[in-house]
């Protein structure tokens, strides 16, 4: 990879900026030739597979490893052990009652049915005279179905209000048991849900720069949105489900046997099945699930890109290819999204036609074992119940799984994320004083983005309190990442910063960025008014350190002007206010930060001379006591610098004042030079088109 895509994929702006790298990728991708030189790209960075593979073609998102990845997201509900116990202790009531209540109706079957048969026989006559009657006519069957029943004279209503209060009430108590479970099981999945939430912004602030480098950022906003709400819909749903219909299965199966062993073997004849089609659909809905969020992935990618660089697509007329480019993975999404769904949809059905061949099973088999006498009608009713009640849950639990299988899938990407390796541990050892003096001293510094391409070597200076250092170079030669390695962006190879005499790897990263300002080229607003955007540079100014910031900085200037003054909302991307209206609140920002070290990345290059020199002069209010590093590309803005650096591929080729450096006639006379030549030749082209 060049050097100028190092710098462009590298940059500071990448960290501080984040939700403008989109535009820049965007503008790289569809508007390369009209970049300025700071921003061409001279060859398309592929990043490895170690990298993360392309950034338009993300890696595949698929659960490799189902179980450990299940475990580990089952493992999430540990802190709520308590409350799952409970959770499943109401789903074992709630099963138990569900599964007993059709016992208990089939007595009452055996109450009404007696009552009605035993009106049949003759007054004066037994039950057993009545069976031995039944045989001498020749009606075997008949007589051994009446044997096995408790013949009544008439319905004991009695018994039967009874028995029915039973069972209603059992179904009752079932279902409010069922209510609380699920009651409970969200508050506790919503708890765990917020936590992962927590652990995933939390991770995001200690991922490195080049972790976003080689990812697409629509991928990344995926895995910590759409997949931590996937992970939620499967707790929420898939775990819950499972239970009650595993434990379901379990009960059922019990009672089966207890009414009846022969029929509870034809009923399990639809475990096999069952597990034989849940196995092979469900395996192959889980690489269409996974096939479906990587795209998903990748069409947010796409959308957030096309939306960011919205300006960039329409001057080069890009909406054509960016529209094939969105039908393409819209087309890859829905493909993937139809194949997930439909072969999901298939488990239902599927499943069901095992039911219902285990259903005639037991209904023929069942209604000869009642005209034989060797059951009950109503165990026969209770377990044709139970059949139907089987085969329920063996559907859920299909279904429910095809659900766990997506659920998994989407949790793997979030703990793929959340096992990202992290910037290096901080020690922290030392401290600064609240106001330091800014001396900045690099010491034999050596730094690469590539290990065998190096970037920076050997390299030394000082930056004396409260001097303008400004670094000058063509695009590639190491300005941008000279700062990074003063905010600690990447770390060094070898040698090391101080920031006075305190070597910055004994500093954690806040408090030497909190000791840093930083103006950059690519001006960035929050939604919220004007002064929320100034007062976020210290959340705990004043209002009179805020106006205070605001007036020297020029600010104050067209505040004034505004109908709503300093509460004028910023819309989402802050077109209500021009570039150098943005730029001046960018620099009031960094004023009320009070910061001892400053950094400005050519933060007038985007505006009118005038507006550039207002903003000149708010950065020399701006640069007024403290150290500062000063990136520029137009030479007459450093002029006054105390030091220029001047950097030829990673090195420092010259150093000195505007006017030494000029005597030299070296690399920054030929600069400047280049520059002033240019300007010259377009002053000539402009007045000769004013005469003609």
């Amino acid at each position: 990879m060049s050097e100028q895509n190092q710098q462009k994929k590298r940059g500071w702006a990448a960290k501080a900026e984040a939700a403008k790298n989109a535009k820049a990728a965007a503008a790289a991708e569809v508007a390369t030739e009209a970049l300025d030189d700071d921003d061409f790209v001279e060859e398309e960075y592929v990043p490895s597979e170690a990298d993360g593979g392309m950034f338009g073609d993300v890696p595949a998102k698929k659960a490799k490893e189902f179980w450990p990845s299940a475990k580990r997201l089952m493992g999430l509900l540990k802190p709520e052990r308590v409350g799952v116990f409970i959770v499943i202790g109401l789903v074992i009531v709630s099963v138990v009652l569900n599964v007993i209540a059709p016992k208990v109706l089939g007595s009452a079957m055996d109450v009404i049915f007696g009552g009605v048969m035993g009106k049949q026989i003759p007054p004066g006559v037994s039950q057993e005279q009545f069976v031995e009657l039944m045989r001498q006519q020749g009606q075997g069957n008949f007589a051994d179905m009446v044997s096995k029943m408790e013949l009544t004279n008439g319905i004991n209503f009695s018994k039967l209000t009874f028995l029915i209060s039973i069972v209603l009430l059992m179904y009752f108590v079932a279902n409010i048991f069922l209510w609380a479970q699920g009651w409970l099981l969200n508050r506790i999945v919503m708890r765990v849900i917020k936590k992962l939430r927590n652990d995933v912004q939390a991770k995001l602030n200690r991922l490195p720069l080049n972790y976003f480098d080689t990812r697409q950022r629509g991928d990344i906003l995926s895995r910590v949105t759409n997949d931590v709400d996937n992970v939620q819909q499967g707790l929420q749903q898939a775990f819950s489900q499972l239970v009650s219909s595993v434990l379901t299965v379990l009960g059922i199966t019990v009672m089966m046997f207890i009414v009846s062993w022969e029929l509870a073997l034809i009923a399990l004849i639809a475990l096999p099945l069952s597990g034989v089609v849940a196995g092979v659909i469900g395996a192959r809905s889980q690489k269409l699930f996974s096939a479906q969020w990587k795209n998903t992935g990748a069409l947010n990618g796409q959308i957030e890109e096309s939306f960011s660089g919205h300006d960039l697509v329409k001057v080069f007329g890009r909406d054509a290819d960016m529209l094939t480019r969105f039908d393409e993975k819209n087309e890859e999404l829905y493909k993937a999204s139809f194949g997930a769904q439909f072969v999901s949809g298939v488990i239902f059905p599927a499943m069901n036609f095992v039911s219902y061949l285990s259903y005639v099973g037991i209904a023929v088999v069942g209604g000869l074992r009642v005209a034989s006498g060797s059951m009950s009608l109503g165990d026969a009713t209770a377990f044709i119940q139970y059949s139907r009640e089987f085969t329920q849950p063996l559907g859920q639990i299909a279904g429910m799984a095809n659900m766990l299988q997506s659920g998994v899938a989407s949790a793997e990407r979030v703990f793929e994320f959340l096992d990202a390796e992290e910037e290096i541990e901080e020690n922290g050892t030392r401290h600064l004083p609240a106001k330091t003096d800014g001396h900045v001293e690099f010491e034999h510094v050596s730094f690469s983005y590539v290990e065998d391409k190096p970037l920076i070597e050997d390299l030394s200076f000082s930056a004396e309190p409260g001097h303008t250092v400004a670094i000058v170079g063509p695009t590639g030669a190491g300005k941008t990442t000279l700062v990074n390695l003063v905010m600690r962006f990447y770390e060094l190879n070898s040698g090391r910063i101080t920031l006075d005499g305190v070597d910055i790897k004994d500093l954690t990263r806040s408090e030497l960025r909190s000791k840093v300002g930083m103006v950059l080229q690519d001006a960035w607003l929050f939604g919220g008014t004007i002064y929320d955007n100034i007062k976020y540079g210290k959340l705990d100014a004043t209002e009179e350190q805020i106006m205070e910031a605001a007036k020297a900085t020029y600010v104050d200037r067209f505040v004034r002007a505004l109908p709503d003054g300093y509460q004028t909302i910023i819309d989402e991307e802050g077109n209500n206010v021009s570039a150098g209206e943005k730029q001046l609140i960018t620099i009031a920002r960094a004023f009320v930060s009070d910061p001892s070290l400053l950094i400005l990345d050519e933060a007038t290059s985007s505006v009118d001379t005038r507006t550039e020199l207002l903003l000149q002069k708010a950065m020399a209010a701006l640069r007024t006591d403290r150290t500062s590093f000063v990136i520029a590309h137009r030479l007459s803005t450093i002029r006054d610098a105390d030091t220029i650096l001047v950097m030829e591929n990673g090195q420092i080729v010259e150093q000195g004042n505007h006017a030494q450096l000029l005597a030299l006639e070296g690399a920054y006379y030929r600069l400047y030079m280049s520059q002033f030549a240019g300007e010259e030749e377009a002053a000539v082209d402009d007045s000769t088109a004013v005469h003609s």
